[in-house]
């Protein structure tokens, strides 16, 4: 098993032996060493919001979660089962000072994680999630007398919160979709997604969806990574049942891919291309992605006369790489779709919303759209290396020998051709 200790949080495989897999005394160092960290940055009292997606051991890592702050004295907003975006913006909803997510992604069910926000609802930087790795190190935490405890209240209106403030952009046109009378087939892979896509879908005034994998049982139905190679399903269901298009979220709905009408895949590299190009129809501005994304988006963007910025790969990287370059949309090619106007997450919900509209408006299909687009095959591979070999050495050659290409050396190296690149 491997326990993995990151700026972004902690993850790992449930059980095993402590500092091995994720057990619950390492749930408990984690949560109390974040907790500590919160009460270290101010004087006030702390108030943390707490969600998950449905992964089977969701509810034990949430219990210890819970316990371990209010042992802090920390009071908790548990929102239950919730997907990221939400309770990111749960984060501000509640004047909180932090939030947990509970969520191990795109990885199997047998896996769990603690992601770490701070009080603006965004992932932790570098800085604070190694003093807080080093907290858990050195066991640098003290816990509440009986009478400074903490407390607990549930919450079970923020993510109508989050749709309310989705359905107040002005990317996105509820009367048109409405109109439309779409027929939308919805993969849930048995997690949040089975309430909050539904969720959304029914307040953009669609009627017609079915959704497949929705008893948020945590037991997944196909690998969790919402890749073509795990999307057979939805794939027969869209073409067969001749449905609009598909709609696929991960666990805890931060990423999203689109199925097209014939069962083919819209792309989810495409994903934040088709929600950039509606987003800069109607406001200009810049674009942010990362280094490994599709460079259809830095075509879509120099169109429409705006700049497109290269981040390394991270979300953290990407949000910081936005804001200094005041991009109005960025994201990830894994399907995650930034919107700062309604906040600095990945967000599955918002990016629904923005493509419904923008495949309304262009009465185009689903597939018809995505050919719309610039058009780039991605190859990613995997190769194992001798740990004797010195990569940065190499590295450094291979830039030597392109060095009359536009280069990127921020995350490794990136070179740039005539109508390609290589990471």
């Amino acid at each position: 098993m491997t326990l993995i200790k990151s700026i972004s949080g902690f993850r790992g495989p449930i059980g095993g032996k402590p500092n091995d897999g994720l057990t619950p005394i390492d749930i408990v160092k984690f949560a109390a060493a974040y907790g500590t960290w919160l009460k270290t940055n101010s004087s006030k009292k702390i108030k943390v919001v707490i969600g998950r997606d449905a992964r089977i051991s969701g509810e034990m890592v949430n219990s210890i979660v819970c316990g371990t702050l209010m042992g802090l004295g920390i009071d908790v907003i548990d929102l239950g089962l919730s997907t990221t975006p939400t309770v990111e913006m749960a984060v501000g909803f509640n004047n909180a000072d932090g939030g947990i997510i509970i969520t191990a992604s795109h990885n199997p069910a047998h896996w769990n994680a603690l992601k770490l926000l701070n009080g603006k609802g965004e992932f932790i930087s570098a800085s604070e999630g190694q003093h807080i790795i080093k907290l858990t190190e050195n066991d640098a935490y003290s816990f509440a007398e009986v009478n400074d405890l903490g407390t607990i209240t549930k919450d079970s209106v923020s993510l109508d919160k989050h749709i309310d403030a989705i359905l107040a952009l002005p990317y996105v046109d509820v009367e048109a979709i409405k109109k439309a009378e779409l027929n939308i087939v919805i993969d849930a892979i048995n997690s949040t997604g089975a309430i909050t896509v539904p969720a959304l879908l029914t307040r953009l005034g669609v009627t017609q969806f079915h959704t497949l994998n929705a008893e948020m049982s945590g037991q997944f139905a196909h690998n969790p990574e919402p890749l073509a190679e795990n999307l057979g399903e939805i794939s027969d269901y869209v073409s067969k049942n001749k449905a609009d298009f598909g709609i696929v979220v991960d666990p805890d709905v931060d990423r999203l891919a689109f199925v097209c009408e014939d069962g083919s895949m819209f792309g989810e590299e495409y994903t934040l291309v088709a929600c950039a190009d509606h987003v800069l129809s109607i406001k200009h501005g810049n674009t942010v992605s990362n280094l490994s994304s599709t460079r259809a988006l830095r075509d879509v963007t120099e169109t429409r006369g705006a700049i497109y910025t290269a981040a390394a790969v991270g979300e953290v990287n990407v949000v910081n790489t936005m804001k200094s370059n005041h991009a109005v949309i960025g994201g990830e090619g894994n399907g995650g779709v930034i919107l700062p106007e309604l906040h600095y997450g990945r967000d599955a919900l918002v990016g629904i919303a923005i493509f419904l509209t923008s495949y309304v408006k262009k009465e185009l299909s689903a597939s018809q759209l995505r050919d719309s687009f610039p058009k780039y095959i991605m190859a990613k591979d995997k190769i194992d290396l001798d740990p004797t070999l010195d990569v940065d050495g190499l590295l450094s050659l291979i830039e030597q020998k392109f060095k009359e290409n536009e280069l990127d050396t921020q995350d490794g190296l990136k070179i740039y051709f005539e109508g390609s690149w290589v990471h």
